[in-house]
């Protein structure tokens, strides 16, 4: 796994903005957040800003992880990140149901999500992997 992929504070990565996985949870924000702007006005405060917070969860989690000084810190708000995403994808399913958002757009969000959560699971195996002793 390349250094910008994976996350590790190695060559390629000088800063959390150099990892993909942040810049596809960045995108997926965006997503959201436009997808919430067609949401009923009653949902302005309720359903939209619960997925919007989630959804800003995701990222920021994975940046402060990685700011922390110890790989177990990163690996506990990568775990939080990936609550973060469940929550969201959970949020995204029930506006659906409730007519907010048609299948298409379910679709394609979900697509983003699961990106998200394939990367944050690497990220979080190759860390896992760094943290065992080595035969």
């Amino acid at each position: 796994m390349r250094d910008q992929e994976s996350g590790f504070r190695g060559q390629g990565v000088k800063n959390y903005r150099d990892l993909k996985v942040w810049q596809i949870a960045m995108e997926l924000i965006e997503s959201i957040y436009r997808t919430t702007e067609s949401f009923p006005f009653r949902e302005t405060y309720a359903l939209a800003n619960q997925l919007q917070r989630a959804a800003v969860s995701i990222p920021s989690n994975i940046a402060e992880g990685h700011a922390r000084s110890s790989t177990k810190d990163y690996l506990r708000f990568l775990s939080i990140s990936q609550g973060s995403l469940a929550e969201a994808e959970t949020q995204l399913e029930l506006a659906h149901r409730l007519g907010y958002i048609p299948q298409a757009v379910l679709l394609c969000l979900l697509e983003q999500t699961n990106e998200v959560g394939r990367m944050l699971h690497g990220l979080r195996s190759a860390l896992t992997a760094k943290l065992s002793p080595t035969p």
